[in-house]
């Protein structure tokens, strides 16, 4: 396993261990239907890639939790997540459209899933840009996801951009409804019914990993943009600091607070509000106390709410949220 390359895996619910990995093999592991991978059971992979500091941070303190080194991607991921399916099956397609357009890509060059429950995953190939790792790429992955959304005119969750964030592994299979994370054509996105596509999803199904894609200027422009954007938020956030300027309330937060989130928008609302809070020196237990029950309102699994609470808090702790 070479710098950058290591993951970890998760076998069976998200509260179990995070295991070790070589990214790159695991992942191809599930799209064979390699037996080792274990399709048939509830499994993850990291949403990003680390180097030797995460494999370091994992034999110190036995957890992903508080690791904040760099990390890369293979793909940058999409995640497209309603309680209606068909509404989340024409809002994946819509994006797909526009990431297909936008980057000349072949009906091929995108990964699209069936997640295996109420929606659906696009992952964009990062061998189009190929940019470097680095210890703000998943901000900035964040950043050009939720552009290309916009202009596509879809809500995405933000919740899977966290460095330590487990995504479901393809061909996995889902704990509550029994179904896999089956992989789609473009053609089997746009023309099949829900009902089709969950039939689809009753089996897992072995296929190709993309092949590297043919460097596209206008991806590398886009990350470049993305990136510059992090930089100049977390400087402005420095600056303010540094001259003693006075934190502001946003309105999300306090829409939060009242109203809680929808599903797509529901990991980044809360996350921000907790950073928001935490900017005005409130207390940690006050800001679960303002922020759970919404959150639970919203939909969100308890452990969820913690994990995006407490990462909100740590994020400003650290002075470097996007």
């Amino acid at each position: 396993m070479t710098t950058n390359d290591l993951g970890f895996r998760i076998v069976g619910p998200c509260t179990n261990e995070r295991r070790l990995v070589d990214w790159q093999a695991a992942f191809v592991a599930y799209a064979a239907l390699d037996e080792r991978a274990e399709v048939n059971r509830e499994g993850y992979l990291s949403a990003f890639r680390f180097g030797d500091d995460f494999r370091q941070h994992l034999d110190v303190n036995g957890s992903t939790k508080g690791f904040d080194g760099v990390c890369g991607a293979r793909f940058v991921w999409f995640d497209i997540d309603r309680t209606d399916l068909e509404a989340a099956r024409r809002d994946a397609a819509r994006l797909c459209l526009c990431l297909v357009d936008r980057y000349s890509l072949d009906d091929d060059g995108l990964l699209i899933f069936f997640s295996g429950s109420k929606g659906f995953h696009v992952g964009l190939p990062t061998d189009l840009w190929q940019p470097s790792a680095s210890l703000t790429f998943h901000h900035t992955a964040r950043r050009l996801a939720e552009g290309l959304a916009a202009a596509a005119q879809v809500t995405i969750d933000g919740g899977v951009y966290d460095k330590v964030r487990a995504f479901r592994a393809p061909n996995s299979r889902h704990q509550k409804t029994g179904l896999h994370k089956r992989r789609l054509t473009f053609d089997e996105l746009m023309g099949l019914s829900v009902d089709a596509v969950k039939r689809l999803a009753e089996k897992p199904e072995a296929f190709d990993v993309p092949t590297m894609p043919t460097l596209n200027e206008q991806a590398a422009t886009d990350w470049r943009e993305a990136v510059h954007s992090v930089e100049r938020t977390t400087e402005a956030k420095a600056e303010r600091r540094a001259a003693g300027m006075s934190s502001r309330l946003n309105r999300s937060t306090l829409d939060f607070i009242r109203n809680g989130a929808g599903s797509g928008d529901r990991h980044r609302l809360l996350f921000s509000a907790a950073a928001n809070l935490a900017e005005f020196g409130c207390p940690s237990e006050l800001v679960r106390e303002l922020l759970t029950e919404a959150a639970l309102d919203s939909g969100l699994a308890p452990n969820e709410v913690r994990r995006q609470i407490e990462c909100g808090l740590k994020h400003h702790s650290k002075g470097n949220q996007p």
